[in-house]
């Protein structure tokens, strides 16, 4: 299946805890690169988050961002550490003991104090197990998204194919007329050059003369490449690299032909060939 890598999903999830957002952008790249962002608190899910990721993910540089909001607590719900608070009182009593006036203790100062005032939180086990969920579907979102955009692609290769095969099917039925032409010109020059010559050696020059410009064995290798394409574009897996193989492939067998051209029906062929070669070529860089 032609999957584009460049792509984008955004999933917004209510927890226990509160609300999870998750923001995945994916761009072209050679490997699979991931960069993400997460709260403090979520910092432990990174190892999991990206066995996740790069299981359904072969390649692409991916931004992935996970923002989350607290939900908010009811004023009832606060608790006092009392044990604690009652230390942190008879501690400052102590210190006050060896000051000449101290100032008295401010209770709110003591509830500043880390861990005195405790707010219940949501168990983190089960904010942590909806927030990798919420990840999976954002992640399918993702996949659909590349696999829609994928598919516009894989038209637009197809239909590069297309004209190539048609160039080539084309100057296959060309190619013996371009020869015949280019043999006649051939010996109506040598004949003109060098006057009255055996006619078997004017014969020979002209055998191995267009044996050289033969583009057939070219035309058999493009067409055989073309067919290749076609197959990879249907395979349910990454195919982005082999596409790039097969386009270096297309390309000599288009440049060899051009190289070889002595007819201007030749020369226009590759020039064409190799225009749709590099649209091609721009096109499968998005592909996984």
């Amino acid at each position: 299946m032609a999957r584009s890598m460049t792509a984008f999903a955004r999933l917004e999830a209510s927890t226990a805890g509160g609300r999870a957002v998750w923001e995945l952008r994916s761009v072209n790249h050679r490997f699979l690169e991931v960069s993400l962002r997460l709260p403090e608190e979520f910092r432990g899910l990174d190892h999991e988050i990206r066995n996740r990721l790069s299981a359904r993910l072969n390649r692409g540089k991916l931004d992935c961002t996970l923002r989350f909001e607290a939900a908010a607590r009811d004023q009832s719900e606060l608790k006092v550490n009392t044990e604690l608070a009652r230390q942190i009182a008879n501690a400052a009593a102590t210190v006050a003991a060896l000051l000449p006036q101290p100032a008295p203790i401010n209770p709110l100062d003591v509830l500043r104090w880390p861990q005195v005032l405790e707010t219940p939180h949501a168990d983190f086990d089960l904010v942590s197990k909806a927030v990798l969920e919420a990840l999976d579907k954002a992640l399918g979102q993702l996949l659909e998204n590349r696999d829609r955009e994928g598919e516009k692609l894989k038209a637009l290769v197809l239909d590069r194919c297309t004209d190539m095969s048609a160039i080539t099917k084309t100057m296959r039925t060309r190619v013996p007329e371009i020869l015949t032409a280019l043999r006649a010109r051939q010996v109506a020059r040598i004949t003109e050059l060098a006057g009255t010559l055996d006619p078997a050696r004017v014969e020979q020059e002209c055998a191995l003369l267009i044996q050289r410009l033969d583009v057939a064995e070219e035309l058999d290798r493009l067409e055989t490449h073309l067919q290749e394409v076609v197959r990879v574009m249907g395979q349910d897996q990454p195919i982005g690299r082999r596409l790039d193989f097969l386009m270096q492939e297309l390309n000599r067998e288009a440049n060899t032909l051009g190289s070889k051209s002595a007819h201007i029906d030749t020369s226009s062929a590759s020039v064409e060939l190799k225009v749709l070669i590099e649209q091609i070529r721009e096109q499968i860089q998005n592909l996984e």
